[in-house]
């Protein structure tokens, strides 16, 4: 019985200050409050997604450049040491062999060149599919805590 008597009692409580709330636009000022703290915090997650991907991005340029001038010097270096030994074939009169050096060379530092610009080429197509997978994700996060706000009244 007693517990009957209070349930009641806040009952009728609940339901006499619920319109007096209503009336003075509570619950669109509590909409109001929501909407605005969801959009916030929906932009928060949306600026922090963006700056890891553009940081991720910015990792991986710079690790395709690294291994692009890495490559590039090795070329380099082969086919320096290439010619010198087509320049020493030169100079003992075997012309065919001194040529046959220079394409190898050639031929080798074309290919670390090549082999150096496709991981590059790969590291930043990775980096992309990073950076806007996280801009979908923030996106979507942002369009989700826009359709809880919805729920609540607005003014």
């Amino acid at each position: 019985m007693k517990i009957t008597l209070m349930v009641g009692l806040a009952v009728i409580a609940i339901g006499s200050t619920a319109p007096a709330f209503a009336a003075d636009g509570f619950f669109d000022r509590l909409g109001d409050r929501v909407n605005s703290r969801l959009d916030a915090r929906g932009d928060r997650i949306n600026e922090r997604l963006d700056a890891r991907g553009d940081r991720i991005n910015e990792r991986l340029d710079a690790r395709g450049d690294r291994i692009n001038e890495r490559l590039d010097a090795k070329g380099e270096r082969i086919n320096e040491r290439f010619d010198a030994l087509a320049d020493k074939a030169r100079a003992e009169g075997k012309t065919k062999l001194a040529d046959r050096l220079d394409r190898r060379g050639d031929r080798v530092e074309n290919h670390l060149d090549k082999k150096g610009d496709r991981i590059e080429a790969r590291l930043d197509q990775r980096g992309n599919r990073i950076e806007n997978h996280l801009d979908r994700r923030g996106d979507h996060i942002n369009h989700r805590l826009d359709r809880v706000g919805r729920h609540f009244p607005r003014g």
